[in-house]
């Protein structure tokens, strides 16, 4: 949807997993096995600094890197921010077969997306939200849009 969206308005898109991914050299769910989630997080630190003073760009982030306050404060400086949500199950289903998402390689990957979405609840609630349910990624897209012409 990012990209889409990036299209639509004309900006760069970027993605902090993927550019994490080719300044690491590695996949993410080899940096979390070899040096630990802290490393990884650390990472998403340095990424939210490095792109917070992008213009005209649509950074999609990480699930857990807005959860973090610096990385909050520097990517909404210059701004917006939307969180977009999903019922967990929608989200079950679109990440079934991505080993890219090593908090969700458990026994029981439902209940750890109910976990995340629970204990993330307060923190993603201080962002704009587009719930993304039910919705093709165009309908996403003009629902963004239409929040941020609104808020102009």
């Amino acid at each position: 949807m990012g990209r889409l969206l990036a299209q639509r308005l004309g900006y760069a898109f970027v993605d902090t997993d993927e550019l994490i991914v080719a300044r690491a050299g590695r996949p993410v769910a080899e940096i979390f096995r070899e040096e630990g989630q802290a490393a990884f997080r650390r990472w998403e630190a340095w990424v939210a600094q490095e792109l917070a003073g992008s213009e005209a760009t649509v950074i999609a982030t990480g699930g857990r890197l807005m959860l973090d306050e610096d990385n909050a404060a520097a990517l909404s400086r210059n701004a917006r921010v939307v969180c977009l949500t999903a019922a967990p199950e929608e989200i079950l289903a679109r990440l079934a077969g991505d080993e890219r998402r090593p908090l969700l390689d458990v026994a029981d990957p439902a209940g750890r997306v109910r976990e995340l979405l629970q204990a993330r609840a307060a923190a993603y609630g201080r962002f704009h939200q587009v719930s993304t349910s039910g919705r093709t990624p165009a309908e996403v897209v003009e629902k963004v849009m239409q929040m941020a012409s609104s808020e102009q």
